[in-house]
């Protein structure tokens, strides 16, 4: 879908605001992927706040006067603490403007979007949230791989890689079962730890992984391997984030898509 058709959608098939303050997804990353809401809150915001895995292409629909600030958190790198982005976000809000919360994904899937929005409630802000495509369903599918099939995954469960310090580690032993996929969120730098703890609660060592590489983007490639070998096929294949993990048998029925670049490990 073209710019021009993105911003021509007719104004009797979007929802006026509900709020000043919008936690909007972006989607995955390709621009085809956002919702007619969030165009629409992206269209009148008069303040940003982004983050890094938002496209450029995506931000181009932002008005020319719109105040601008990049806020996202990067692995491995520096970034803005929470905090900071939360002390933003009120002072932002105080000035009676369209603010616009502008995130990958979804908000309210490892987006963080409830630790903020809780923040502006309880100072007083009235704010809306408007889901976008988490990369688990939006990758997976631009990489040809079904998530849940009848015949070999009943379920899918996502997980992060990431936790906080004091956070509850996740349960291994319910995601080691054989008919369901997991979708790893920023798992790149404990893959080995993943991996491993999947194979001790029972999963299989030689269960089909797919690496999923800057998933929906023209740069997206798909890296295939097994489990025992999922932080070895990292390394040598020099995978940087963003990267989604999806394991399970769904990945040996992946169907072959354009977009993406094979490489079996």
């Amino acid at each position: 879908m073209s710019h021009s058709q993105l911003l021509n959608i007719p104004g009797h098939l979007l929802s006026a605001p509900t709020a000043a303050i919008s936690l909007v997804g972006a989607g995955p990353g390709d621009v085809g992927l956002l919702t007619i809401n969030a165009l629409l809150r992206i269209q009148q915001a008069e303040i940003v706040l982004y983050d890094y895995l938002v496209s450029e292409q995506i931000l181009s629909l932002l008005p020319s006067h719109c105040q601008r600030y990049c806020v996202g958190k990067r692995a491995g790198q520096h970034s803005m603490t929470q905090d900071a982005i939360n002390q933003l976000l009120l002072k932002v809000a105080a000035t009676g403007q369209r603010v616009v919360r502008l995130k990958g994904g979804d908000p309210f899937i490892f987006g963080r979007g409830a630790e903020e929005m809780q923040v502006l409630l309880d100072n007083g802000h009235h704010v809306e949230v408007i889901p976008g495509i988490t990369a688990a369903s939006g990758c997976a599918a631009y990489a040809g791989i079904p998530l849940t099939h009848r015949d070999v995954a009943q379920s899918a469960t996502v997980v992060t890689g990431y936790c906080k310090a004091e956070g509850k580690s996740p349960d291994w032993a319910q995601m080691a079962v054989t008919n369901s996929t997991v979708v790893v969120y920023m798992g790149l730098f404990k893959a080995a730890q993943i991996a491993a703890e999947l194979i001790k609660h029972g999963r299989a060592a030689s269960t089909p992984v797919a690496i999923i590489e800057k998933g929906c983007t023209p740069e997206q490639r798909v890296v295939e391997c097994q489990l025992d070998n999922l932080a070895d096929t990292i390394a040598s294949q020099a995978i940087q984030s963003p990267a989604l993990l999806v394991i399970g048998d769904v990945v040996a029925m992946r169907l072959q898509q354009p977009l993406a670049t094979e490489h079996v490990a």
